[in-house]
């Protein structure tokens, strides 16, 4: 164990039974805690007088490459009632025609540097926002000069060109048809209850096909006009570039964009509160698995200040711990969830959720909903045990741990994902560096009061939703509205124990074997390569590499495989590697492996496979 971990289990322990230092120091903490988080000092936020915001950051990983992004801050909840699906229209037409790239021109440009749809250019609609993906070569400065061209097209010269319109219609209306499997036929059924009363219900960003068919092309050019605005906009660059001569280029391209003079409100769409509890059982006979999920719908929370990072800290380790709980369930043979989940969020732009959800065994939903409210319930009364706070709280250090050993190796792509949700919604972009540290400062004072203290804050009886997804088979009952709203009762009455947190008190590795004798040695210097011929009969391959930091990968083979296997033995051979992963080591079931790996970057897992 390192010195830092020893030392926030120390002070875990402390803070759990004496508390922190005086009531003096107690108000000087309360006070550094509205401190408000920076923005990390490699990251270059500006915003123009048209209000355009602009995210740079230089970046190598990888190498004369750039990720761009035009973000949007609008969507399919803005359409109008002749609009829907016009949000999401607007974003395709984008690729058929600009100013400076007619007709199919841009695609072909695109193609014709190497950037492939999908990978290296793309775009998405979702209620809230419009994003459109760039990764462009850094090496040669003409290519990213019209990259930045292609942004600002985009941003104000899409021409909608009335044949790319119609010929654009029918692709659009295909990706309709391609969505409508049985995924997409359940979540119609359950989003007009997930989101009574809002305007989310009623919105999806695919639209309708009846609109899609026959809008008549003001409609969409009215939604590119009123809403494709510089306040409404930022650009994001991340990449292995000059910041000052990017900046330049943005300022080029955005600045002189002219704002609108009579914009209209970008409202938030609210999702009303609702006493009662709301219950959706969408089936279709193309399902093929059963789902159970319990949404409590939170007010949107901000964070910006140290407190509230603190506070993110308190529920991430909340839910880690009552997902190893989940996890430890699945591996009953008679479990009714075959998955389990606690995790909360971001539902939509005005409203955040708490959520349990199961993956329930064909015909079992009742049961597996009743296991999560047992499993939620257990918290409320009990709550989690000091070892399981403990070890959570060393599996969340060593993920910071691992994230600072490797912020020189960052993709780009990741810094510009940080961005865009910084703008959209207001996240906070510290720095590695900065979180790294500011973990290692919060993360000691958090008692394991205040983790249980969430059960009672998050598990309400107000803004309830319990959502259902089945199959529909023959000889396979499905619960009531009522009979799913009567179960939190009956849990609610049951006499639940608390939970007992066993792990294996034996060492990792009993015995280490001893090592084979090198036998020979050879070195490939051209390749960096070691290979060594041990005693025993195997071959040993080294290669030292900077890819990671903090990582040494083993890989173990030897030819064979299912291939060789009989018919009669080739299901056996094709599972065995999940059965060996399941069945733990040793002494040591999975779970209990789990358990005493937490806090240690390792992982093992076998396979077999055709040679």
């Amino acid at each position: 164990m390192s010195p830092r971990l020893t030392r926030y289990a120390f002070l875990s322990a402390v803070a759990a039974s004496l508390g922190l230092a005086s009531a003096a120091n107690a108000q000087e903490r309360r006070a550094d805690l509205e401190e408000r988080l920076p923005v990390d000092p490699q990251l270059r936020v500006g915003v123009f007088e048209n209000g355009l915001r602009y995210y740079i950051r230089a970046n190598e990983r990888p190498e004369d490459r750039a990720e761009l992004r035009l973000v949007l801050n609008a969507g399919s909840v803005l359409e109008d009632e002749d609009q829907l699906g016009l949000a999401h229209f607007v974003e395709h037409m984008a690729f058929n025609g600009t100013k400076h790239f007619p007709k199919l021109d841009l695609i072909h440009y695109l193609e014709g540097i190497g950037m492939r749809f999908g990978p290296d250019v793309n775009a998405y609609t979702s209620f809230d926002e419009t994003v459109f993906e760039l990764t462009v070569p850094t090496d040669t400065g003409e290519v990213l000069e019209q990259a930045f061209q292609i942004l600002e097209d985009w941003a104000r010269d899409v021409t909608f060109d009335p044949e790319e319109i119609e010929l654009e219609r029918g692709v659009v209306i295909e990706e309709w048809r391609l969505r409508r499997g049985a995924a997409a036929r359940m979540r119609d059924q359950q989003f007009p209850v997930l989101f009574r009363g809002s305007r989310y219900g009623e919105r999806l960003p695919i639209g309708k096909p009846e609109i899609l068919e026959n809008f008549e092309h003001a409609s969409l050019t009215r939604f590119y006009r009123e809403w494709y605005r510089p306040d409404l906009m930022a650009v994001v660059a991340v990449g292995d570039f000059d910041v000052a001569r990017v900046e330049a280029l943005i300022r080029h391209h955005f600045a002189s964009l002219p704002p609108q003079t009579a914009p209209r409100e970008r409202f938030v769409f609210d999702v009303p509160p609702h006493d009662e509890a709301l219950v959706s059982v969408a089936t279709d006979e193309e399902a093929t698995q059963s789902s159970v999920s319990v949404y409590y719908k939170q007010r949107v929370r901000n964070v910006r200040t140290l407190g509230e990072y603190r506070q993110t800290i308190v529920e991430g380790l909340y839910n880690r711990m009552l997902n190893g709980r989940f996890f430890e369930l699945t591996q009953t043979p008679d479990s009714p969830i075959l998955l389990g989940s606690s995790g909360q969020g971001r539902l939509v732009r005005s409203g955040e959720v708490y959520v349990l959800s199961a993956l329930a065994r064909e015909g079992e939903i009742t049961k597996a909903l009743e296991t999560l409210l047992v499993e939620a319930e257990r918290v409320v009364r009990h709550g989690f045990t000091a070892s399981e706070f403990e070890r959570q709280g060393r599996e969340l250090l060593r993920i910071m741990e691992a994230g600072y050993a490797e912020r020189e190796k960052t993709p780009s792509k990741r810094y510009a994902s940080d961005y865009v949700q910084s703008f959209l919604e207001d996240e906070p972009v510290p720095g590695i560096e900065y979180e790294y540290d500011l973990y290692q400062r919060l993360a000691p004072g958090i008692q394991l009061e205040e983790v249980n203290r969430l059960a009672q804050e998050w598990l309400t009886e107000d803004n309830r939703v319990v959502l259902v997804s089945a199959p529909v088979k023959e000889g396979i009952e499905l619960p009531t509205e009522a009979e799913l709203l009567a179960l939190f009762e009956v849990v609610k009455a049951m006499d639940i124990e608390p939970y007992e947190d066993a792990v294996a008190n034996v060492p990792l590795i009993a015995r280490v074997p001893p090592p084979a004798e090198i036998a020979s040695e050879e070195e490939i210097g051209e390749v960096g390569v070691t290979i060594w011929e041990l005693a025993n009969g195997a071959t040993v391959i080294l290669k030292p590499t900077d890819f990671q930091d903090d990582q040494i990968v083993f890989v173990g083979v030897s030819p064979g495989g299912t291939s060789l296997a009989p018919d009669e033995s080739y299901i056996p051979a094709a599972t065995a590697a999940r059965l060996i992963f399941e069945g733990g080591v040793g002494e040591f079931t999975l779970v209990n492996l789990e358990k005493v790996l937490a806090g240690k970057n390792v992982g093992v897992r076998p396979f077999i496979q055709e040679l």
